[in-house]
């Protein structure tokens, strides 16, 4: 617990991704662990529990970043348009994140009154650096789970 300026207790913040990124990674390691059969939406959003609407805006993201393939048609889907070991997390999340406007003075609409003269920045900046540096050194492979670990069977 942390102290206001009050000086009463409240609950730590901590530094959180979108859901947009989190759905991102989920759905690239369910169609990782399928291998080359064709995944949909639906039965993504079913596994997680998650919205199908949000996980399709998720999905045509990914999509047009070129981390996924979408086959149209009545036995369409998606599938890895890259293999996991050359999809590396960092880039996901750049491609999924809006800004890591993670403090006012990262945004576009910086009023902050001692930005200009301020060293938190810098800080921050670095530290987010080291994020992104650290997600960079894992791909996909690496969070591939087993077919069973979605609750699934593996296909015989």
């Amino acid at each position: 617990m942390a102290c206001n300026d009050a000086g009463r207790e409240q609950p730590e913040t901590t530094m959180r991704l979108t859901n947009f990124s989190d759905y991102a990674l989920r759905v690239l390691m369910y169609a990782a662990t399928q291998n080359d059969r064709l995944i949909t939406i639906e039965e993504t959003a079913q596994i997680y529990g998650i919205s199908r609407a949000h996980l399709m805006k998720v999905v045509n993201q990914l999509t047009r970043a070129g981390y996924l393939k979408a086959v149209r048609g009545r036995s369409g889907g998606l599938m890895l348009a890259r293999r996991p070991n050359k999809i590396r997390l960092g880039d996901v999340m750049r491609a999924t994140e809006p800004d890591f406007a993670i403090v006012e003075c990262f945004s576009d609409a910086d009023s902050c009154r001692i930005s200009p003269a301020c060293r938190l920045r810098g800080v921050l900046h670095d530290a987010l650096g080291a994020f992104l540096k650290t997600l960079d050194r894992y791909t996909l492979a690496d969070l591939i789970l087993r077919p069973q670990d979605f609750g699934l069977r593996s296909a015989a």
